[in-house]
């Protein structure tokens, strides 16, 4: 009776603690049908900017100030060493074979809407030290003349950065506020005149051996054929010794941060999943990267549940494929990821997850436009999401913001990238 009972209480604490999950969060979501729709849902936020001295909205505790303003797309935020922080003002190259016929054109309207279409302003700028508004006192163009750049890593005295096509390679010297060397290409990768996700991503190993690059798909569901897809949704490896990349995970559709947890040590990634199954379907993921792991895309979605869209199927790739780690809810658009490791949030904080969520396009109603925290114990996700910043869209529905990559300055402070509003916000506790 006394098992009975205690088996009864532990079920019910295992219900309770799965019930605080949001639909479409946490390590096992629900999964609803798939719906069929002829027109899928598009329900883009307009534009209507943060005015004046307008911020989002920080977690009770917490506050938020603008650390740089009137930036140009700012999208990806990178901290180095001495405390310099490296913006990536950026946007999508020409892509002429992208988005054909009528769906095509719709969605570059509805994109145009968001904010999203403007002539990518191709650098990175440097913002060094905080003046006593929360601000940088300098700003300097640092890098210039690149080709749609969204990820950057520094090796030892190597910069990184990965234009939309190719990784470079550039000299750099502690403190120094621009690089004028031309860079040199270490690394192609998958572009073209279709390169529907433009935006790769890279990341150091802790050993400084390898470089980590992110490459989404061409598609949604690998409707414009799979020879398109050679070397896509997925994170390459490259020896920085031997410049050799190999595939390093596959079936990814499109993923994008990336980081080292810090008590495992192992690769984590936020991954964007496939469109026009339905409001809850497929969700977002947080997820370790498995070397030489199989994440179902086009074929399937969480593991082995198939895609029936997909023509045709490949069943042997389906039963290896990997279900994520935790779900970020459906089409969020998480794309930043770092993990916290400073000292200035509360011991909570530690080793958690920070995800920028750029906020959906096609959801009624709306998801994402944030920035959520998830906690970790032992290295893995252990509760719920919470808001760290919101308030990015209005009551009317409107973008004043959209969060992008988020990174932990030297001082523990939280950066997230704002490529609606043109501002890097940075998130402190009260009184700190």
């Amino acid at each position: 009776m006394k098992r009975i009972l205690a088996c009864t209480m532990l079920c019910a604490i295992a219900h309770g603690a799965a019930a605080q999950y949001p639909t479409g969060y946490g390590p096992n979501p629900a999964l609803p049908k798939p719906e069929k729709k002829l027109i899928p849902t598009v329900n883009v936020a307009p534009v209507e900017r943060f005015q004046g001295d307008a911020t989002p909205i920080a977690a009770e505790g917490f506050t938020v100030k603008a650390y740089a303003r009137e930036l140009d797309h700012p999208r990806w935020v990178y901290v180095l060493p001495n405390s310099d922080v490296l913006v990536v003002e950026t946007n999508a190259p020409p892509k002429p074979e992208d988005g054909k016929g009528i769906k095509g054109a719709i969605m570059k309207s509805q994109m145009k809407k968001a904010g999203a279409v403007t002539p990518p302003a191709n650098r990175i700028t440097l913002l060094r030290d905080i003046d006593a508004n929360g601000a940088a006192r300098t700003r300097t163009v640092f890098l210039q003349n690149l080709h749609s750049p969204f990820g950057v890593a520094l090796v030892g005295k190597s910069l990184y950065v990965a234009n939309t096509d190719a990784v470079l390679k550039f000299p750099y010297e502690e403190g120094q506020t621009a690089i004028t060397a031309p860079g040199v290409k270490v690394m192609d990768l998958p572009g073209g005149p279709l390169n529907h996700h433009w935006t790769k991503n890279i990341i150091a190993s802790p050993d400084g051996k390898y470089l980590y690059a992110t490459v989404g798909s061409n598609s949604n569901i690998g409707e414009n054929g799979m020879d398109k897809e050679e070397g896509r949704a997925a994170i390459w490896q490259l020896d920085l010794a031997t410049n050799k990349a190999r595939l390093f995970a596959t079936g990814l559709r499109n993923p994008n941060g990336m980081a080292w947890q810090p008590q495992s040590k192992a690769l984590w990634t936020v991954v964007n999943e496939r469109d026009e199954l339905g409001n809850d379907l497929v969700p977002d993921y947080l997820t370790s990267v498995k070397e030489g792991g199989f994440y179902g895309w086009p074929y399937s979605y969480y593991g082995q549940t198939v895609d029936t869209r997909v023509k045709p199927q490949q069943p042997d790739l389906v039963a290896k494929a990997i279900a994520p780690d935790y779900a970020l809810g459906g089409h969020t658009a998480s794309l930043g990821l770092a993990f916290y490791e400073g000292k200035l949030f509360p011991a909570s904080y530690q080793n958690g997850a920070f995800i920028g969520q750029h906020g959906s396009w096609n959801r009624k109603p709306h998801s994402g436009y944030k920035v959520v925290f998830v906690p970790f114990a032992n290295g893995q996700p252990s509760g719920p999401p919470r808001d760290i910043l919101s308030g990015f869209l209005n009551a009317n529905g409107k973008a004043q913001g959209r969060p992008v990559g988020v990174a932990i300055d030297k001082a523990g402070a939280l950066l997230v990238a704002d490529d609606v509003a043109n501002i890097v916000w940075r998130v402190t506790p009260k009184g700190s």
